[in-house]
């Protein structure tokens, strides 16, 4: 007959209270963890992603998503990788993605936040292999190519790509991303980089329905390398998949290339003071809640009334750099305006004062506009939607 073990009651109730205690501690563990990302809005309604496509431990594209899911609007600023300057982390002048191959994601976006002038809480490394693989998993990204691709390299890899409005799955998104036609500049690279983030993010607001559980999440979560776990992940991917990516506002840096030892270093305008101003002011825009401003693109006469030479042609630059389209730059009536002035032809308040404010320009004209005229319209016989007349109290960033 087997022999009952008997257990002490002091022995028994101590497993009670163990019990309760690891019931109680389960309990707290659930209750304490935090939701990164709704902390990160509560203390910033905008949220900032940085992306950074790499291959090889090398970034190919670095890209900073603002956006404001409240009104669906983001901008898209890309980083790039020739962006000189001296770095912290790395004690030297240097191009920005050496941060990236020498220090490592943490060091690289620590240093694009001083250049942005953001706090920018959340990273996502997504390698080129894994961007292929995603790409499948959302059924294609969709691309604009103007032209039919038909080359073979130095090494005897042949890319070939449509053109037109097409949708790419992963092989041909890694052609996409990894051919360089003799002919392209760097904007026209960095155009590229930008459609396909731009094609990414349509892609996650077309099939977000895969975020909105963990199953169906995790093979996402497992191509990417992010600085939050698979929840906190997860309720980024479903804010960002609200993302209207046809409202987004693809930017870059402006600068001066210069040639330092044997690179070619971009170096941001102003000492990198203007880059700082466009984000804040793109951030500002983006929780406006005129809509107007989104309506389209405004376009800009820009006459200098100075004697500077290249006043004009510097400053249609400056302001194309935070997307603004420049019909023409010419001399003004006079070269002799003591103050700038800025000529309102369409009758929106918001964004000329909006213009004037980047400019630090209070002088603003309001022309008479028919009522029949939408403040999104341009005036019938108007080829421009603003006039800005330069005059001797602007020193080419700022109305002093």
């Amino acid at each position: 007959m087997a022999k009952k073990i008997a257990i002490h009651p002091s022995i028994l109730f101590l497993l009670i209270i163990l019990g309760i205690l690891l019931i109680t501690g389960g309990f707290i563990f659930t209750f304490l963890q935090t939701d990164t990302v709704a902390e990160a809005m509560k203390e910033d309604p905008i949220l900032k992603v940085l992306f950074v496509l790499e291959d090889n431990n090398s970034a190919l594209t670095t890209d900073v998503l603002f956006y404001y899911p409240p009104l669906k609007r983001g901008a898209l600023f890309d980083v790039p990788g020739n962006t000189g300057a001296i770095f912290t982390s790395l004690n030297r002048v240097d191009r920005i993605d050496a941060v990236y191959w020498e220090k490592g994601i943490e060091a690289y976006r620590r240093e694009i936040e001083h250049l942005f002038g953001q706090t920018i809480p959340f990273t996502m490394v997504i390698s080129l292999d894994s961007l292929c693989k995603m790409t499948d998993l959302l059924g294609g990204l969709k691309v604009f190519i103007p032209y039919p691709v038909d080359m073979t390299d130095a090494y005897g890899v042949r890319y070939l790509l449509p053109s037109g409005s097409v949708t790419l799955d992963g092989e041909k998104i890694r052609t996409y991303m990894t051919y360089v036609p003799a002919e392209e500049n760097l904007n026209e690279t960095q155009d590229r980089s930008q459609n396909m983030v731009v094609a990414l993010l349509n892609a996650f607001n077309a099939q977000a329905k895969y975020f909105r559980n963990k199953r169906t999440f995790k093979p996402f979560y497992n191509l990417i390398s992010a600085n939050s776990d698979h929840k906190d992940a997860q309720h980024l991917f479903m804010e960002i998949a609200g993302i209207d990516a046809e409202q987004l506002h693809p930017q870059s840096i402006s600068g001066t290339v210069q040639q330092v030892d044997t690179q070619h270093l971009l170096f941001p305008l102003y000492d990198g003071q203007l880059i700082k101003d466009v984000v804040k002011q793109t951030v500002t825009s983006l929780v406006s809640s005129m809509d107007t401003q989104y309506s389209r693109i405004y376009v800009l006469e820009i006459q200098n009334g100075t004697t500077v030479q290249g006043l004009a042609r510097n400053t249609a630059a400056l302001l194309q750099s935070v997307g603004y389209d420049v019909f023409s730059t010419v001399n003004a009536d006079s070269n002799d305006y003591e103050k700038t002035m800025i000529i309102n032809h369409i009758g929106n308040e918001e964004v000329a004062r909006n213009l004037g404010e980047f400019i630090r320009c209070g002088n603003i004209v309001n022309e008479d506009v028919s009522p029949a005229i939408s403040d999104t319209d341009i005036q019938p016989g108007a080829l421009v939607d603003f006039t800005i007349i330069l005059g001797r109290d602007f020193d080419g960033r700022y109305v002093r």
